[in-house]
């Protein structure tokens, strides 16, 4: 039995948010430009109730929230994304991390801040806490420039805890947090690791998500490990073998891939090969399959209607439904996807 994620989060919340009158702080450690999305504003957060094994963060002390980053209040926070905003002409930021729905009056206050400045905000979330209490969803749902991006931990129980390390309860956390974003009105759409799914596996967390609703199922958004040499590292110590994932700019196979023509520079165990695809360059792959915020036009009430749009994009993805019409976030393509645009 693996350690109790909410627990573990609130354990997490008093190393990272101090309580304040009128305003409690919380640890960042950065703020930066960043390209997903289209281009994004990001303040990253210090504190995770996770310990993901194939964490891209490099110092599991920042996630400890034991040092790096300072204490903000959340008109601070809002001031440093807003002048970032201004100065790279981007007019979208989120929170990631780290989890940002650690230190709720925080992010509630900060909000707030960002309720009259015509911004679009995504927050990036494991959903354990938003799963654990109704309450929450009832209270992102106020902020209609807001989208929730769930994150899932694998596509099963079991995977949720091997990768995690937390009680296998976790999981349905993360698929409670989607009902209740859903129930709420919340804009949101599930993310989710594949890297370590079997194709029965995946399968079935299609299913489940169905069931929950048909229009998330179609926004999966497909998430690979991403092979930092210290990442590598830490699935060799945890003896976790994956089937895919991406060094910068480079999409590899795993070692049970039908593709294992080149190794990597570093050498990690699974990457074999960088797939070609002609003229088109792995650099221009790679953006495609970023998910992205981009404009869309007038409402469209219409879900014909809607399909009529996305057949005649470029890159004919589906796209996700956001309560503000100016918003559309791209997912990456699937097999099945690809096989009807060729179709």
């Amino acid at each position: 039995m693996g350690y109790d994620p909410v627990e573990r989060h609130r354990k997490i919340e008093n190393a990272v948010v101090q309580e304040r009158v009128g305003g409690d702080l919380k640890k960042y450690y950065r703020f930066r430009r960043d390209h997903w999305y289209g281009g994004v504003i990001t303040a990253d957060c210090a504190g995770c109730g996770l310990t993901c094994k194939f964490c891209w963060v490099r110092k599991e002390s920042i996630l400890e929230g034991r040092e790096g980053g300072e204490f903000l209040r959340p008109e601070e926070t809002a001031h440093r994304i807003l002048e970032l905003m201004k100065e790279k002409k981007i007019n979208q930021g989120r929170i990631s991390g780290g989890e940002p729905t650690i230190g709720r009056r925080h992010l509630i206050q900060f909000l707030n801040i960002l309720q009259r400045r015509r911004v679009r905000f995504i927050l990036e979330t494991n959903g354990i806490l938003i799963g654990e209490d109704e309450s929450y969803a009832q209270e992102l749902a106020e902020y209609p420039f807001l989208h929730v991006r769930v994150s899932l931990k694998g596509c099963t129980e079991s995977e949720f805890a091997r990768l995690t390390g937390a009680d296998p309860k976790g999981f349905h956390l993360q698929l409670n947090a989607l009902r209740n974003l859903k129930k709420a009105g919340v804009s949101a759409h599930p993310s989710v690791m594949f890297s370590f799914s079997g194709r029965e596996e995946i399968d079935n967390l299609y299913s489940t998500i169905w069931k929950i609703d048909p229009i998330l199922h179609s926004e999966i958004e497909r998430e690979e490990v991403i092979l930092y040499p210290y990442v590598v590292e830490r699935l060799r110590r945890a003896g976790l073998d994956y089937h895919s994932g991406h060094v910068p700019e480079k999409r590899v196979q795993g070692a049970e891939g039908s593709d294992q023509s080149k190794e990597p520079r570093n050498g990690e165990r699974g990457a074999r090969h960088q797939e070609k695809e002609g003229k088109r360059g792995n650099s221009e792959r790679a953006k495609k399959e970023r998910p992205r915020i981009v404009k869309w036009g007038e409402r469209i009430e219409e879900r014909g209607a809607i399909q009529e749009e996305k057949a005649a994009e470029k890159d004919q993805r589906p796209s996700i439904q956001s309560r503000d019409p100016n918003i559309r976030i791209k997912r990456a393509m699937t097999a099945s996807d690809e096989k009807n645009t060729r179709e």
